[in-house]
């Protein structure tokens, strides 16, 4: 069965296109010359929405100059609109990985918008002489100007995102923290017994470790806001008519909701690409954290007869098709590795951020896809442990009571009560004869039963205040 076919032409010659598809002969080339990972640019919304709202803001900064007529104008915004809704986002088949500093990418957006263009204004697919990919969509702008300012906007709206589900995870994490409030549990160092706490104190810190860097996450995604919209090749605003840079990002600023500024120096802005690294930066300050986290849940909940046993995650699927009856802490295992891929690849996007050369960085798409894919795992890999694990999470309360009574790190609070000698010889005795400290203290009458309660009570031992109301 033969395909039916358009003929495109461009500087290297011509080619059949599929006479269905929106994309036109620049995505074919980028299609052979790149087939790299497999995963095409339209898998990631946010950018394909990005580069819609880019040209669709630009295209109003034409029309607003008299560059574009009326019908050419409302055609473009029109199928601008209809990617930004959700359609044709399949037609986006450029790999993520490319050379070119992103030329394939746009001139993948060009030729769906004019295709889809043509469509609304009663032409076919190629009718270029009508409203063509560059001449047209791409009108006063370049790659090097547009592919920036969407990644900018795309990675803005996958922080907020990210930001979202962080604020679910916080919140978990502090209803465990009130759950728990007063149920007491040794606090260890180098995993060794250190002196009492609460498991709502321990739980209260992953709280307020997830609290702050969602402050900072807020903090370096203001730096994307920046853009260099109207730079077109190198900053230089060749082809950029005069207005056209505040009016193409005034519009930009009103599509997305997004308070986005024009580069003071556009020149700078073209090849600067620091607001990526630090924010790729601030993103594995995250991972890092979380994994952090999670090392200690899989602590925490190790055995259960031969481990730590203090808490128990969820169970959510079977741990072994040889041992019978085993659970695996696989939710925190899976957001631990997502939290290493995401510190390799702030790797990437130092490398590539370094890699730049004058007046152009060309490795920009890598740092696309570096924070787009860590952003977009890393809210999913948040959701997961929110609802799957740290929502389920019970406590072994009995167990964690005994290990603080028989600890022998329980002298350290008994010390200001007992004096140092006494409880010297109260721990070599305990740990010589695996008797509890408490125990001790009473048959040696150092304190009497009333007075060491009150000392064991958590709010004592671990300077506990009252209880959230």
């Amino acid at each position: 069965m033969s395909v039916v076919t358009r003929t495109e032409h461009d500087l290297i010659g011509d080619r059949e296109i599929p006479a269905d598809v929106y994309w036109g002969v620049h995505t074919l080339r980028a299609l052979e010359n790149f087939p790299i990972t497999g995963i095409p640019i339209g898998v990631s919304p946010y950018l394909v929405e990005s580069l819609a709202a880019v040209k669709q803001a630009a295209a109003a900064a034409n029309h607003d100059l008299g560059l574009l007529d009326d019908e050419r104008y409302a055609a473009i915004r029109g199928a601008c609109e209809e990617i930004r809704s959700g359609a044709l986002h399949d037609h986006f088949v450029v790999d993520v990985m490319q050379g070119g500093a992103g030329t394939s990418t746009n001139m993948n957006a060009n030729e769906v918008i004019a295709n889809r263009a043509l469509e609304l204004m009663g032409y076919k697919k190629g009718d270029y002489d009508t409203l063509h990919p560059n001449e047209h969509i791409n009108l006063s702008q370049s790659t090097n100007d547009v592919y920036p300012t969407a990644v900018k906007i795309a990675i803005i709206m996958a922080t907020h995102a990210l930001l979202d589900a962080m604020e679910v995870l916080e919140a978990s994490f502090a209803a465990k923290a009130d759950e728990f409030h007063d149920v007491l549990k040794m606090g260890r160092t180098q995993l060794q017994d250190a002196v009492p706490m609460t498991l709502g104190q321990e739980f209260r810190t992953y709280s307020l470790m997830i609290g702050e860097d969602r402050a900072r996450l807020s903090e370096s995604v203001m730096l994307l806001h920046e853009i260099n919209l109207g730079a077109t090749a190198i900053g230089t605003m060749l082809n950029a008519p005069a207005g056209y840079v505040p009016s193409a990002c005034g519009h930009l600023a009103k599509l997305t909701g997004l308070p986005l500024e024009s580069a003071v120096d556009l020149i700078e802005a073209t090849q600067d690409c620091g607001a990526f690294v630090q924010h790729s930066g601030t993103l594995k300050r995250v991972a890092v954290k979380l994994s952090k986290i999670c090392n200690d849940l899989r602590l925490l909940s190790s055995g259960p007869r031969a481990g730590f046993n203090e808490i128990n995650l969820p169970a959510v699927q079977a741990g072994s098709s040889i041992m019978p009856g085993k659970v695996n802490p696989v939710i925190p295992e899976v957001v631990n590795q997502v939290a290493f891929q995401i510190i390799g690849m702030d790797v990437t996007v130092s490398m590539a951020a370094e890699g730049g050369q004058l007046q152009l960085n060309a490795f920009e798409p890598v740092i696309c896809y570096s924070l787009s894919a860590g952003l977009s795992r890393l809210r999913e890999a948040v959701l997961v442990l929110a609802k799957r694990c740290v929502d389920g999470i019970t406590a072994n309360v009995e167990l964690l009571r005994a290990e603080v009574e028989n600890s022998i790190g329980l002298v350290t609070a008994l010390n200001p009560y007992i004096g140092y000698a006494a409880a010297t010889e109260v721990a070599k005795e305990a740990l010589a004869t695996g008797r509890g400290v408490a125990e001790l203290v009473l048959e040696r009458g150092l304190l009497p039963r009333e007075k060491l309660e009150a000392i064991l009570k958590p709010e004592t031992l671990a300077n506990l205040a009252p209880r959230p109301k």
